[in-house]
């Protein structure tokens, strides 16, 4: 039977003229995720990301 799990990674904007701030810094530590769920195990099945505010929310579902 499949098992699933979800990271949720949460990142904030700030003032910046560089658009892609977030998608830049965030690239090390989702990078560190995958690679540790993947240790586990754990495959990437699906992402989603949700804009809130100034917050990004960011999903990694994985399966197992």
């Amino acid at each position: 039977m499949a098992e699933y799990k979800v990271e949720t990674l949460i990142y904030y904007s700030k003032l910046t003229l560089d658009s892609k701030h977030i998608a830049k810094s965030s690239q090390k530590e989702i990078q560190e995720k995958l690679n540790e769920h993947a240790k586990e195990g754990w495959r990437l099945s699906s992402t989603d990301a949700v804009s809130f505010g100034a917050a990004i929310y960011v999903y990694l579902y994985f399966e197992k």
